[in-house]
């Protein structure tokens, strides 16, 4: 990904990272940068996937708990993957027209 994207483990994707103005990029780069980050958004419905699976088995350890502390660790890793998901949909929604400006 070179110098273009950075991982966050947050959200468990790579992100742009770029340290100049869009415009200051050559239209080579910025044809690369575009490419990349394509891939990389169609990946993220794929990790709001496997978010959904870790919180759905939580809510089941959730459901079954009887202690009472260990019940608000539950709900707070929940609340953290919904804030993951959140986080990916506003990542995936934010750049839809990049995909335009690809195909132009």
């Amino acid at each position: 990904m070179g110098d273009y994207f950075h991982f966050d483990e947050r959200l468990g994707i790579f992100l742009p990272y770029l340290e100049k103005m869009w415009e200051e990029y050559q239209e080579g780069t910025q044809q690369y940068i575009l490419f990349q980050w394509e891939k990389i958004r169609g990946h993220i419905p794929d990790r709001i996937a496997e978010i959904e699976i870790v919180i759905n088995k939580k809510q089941e350890q959730l459901g079954n708990e009887l202690n009472f502390e260990r019940s608000c660790e539950l709900n707070n890793e929940i609340s953290e993957c919904a804030s993951i998901i959140n986080d990916l949909w506003i990542w995936y929604r934010m750049n839809q027209g990049i995909s335009h400006k690809i195909h132009q």
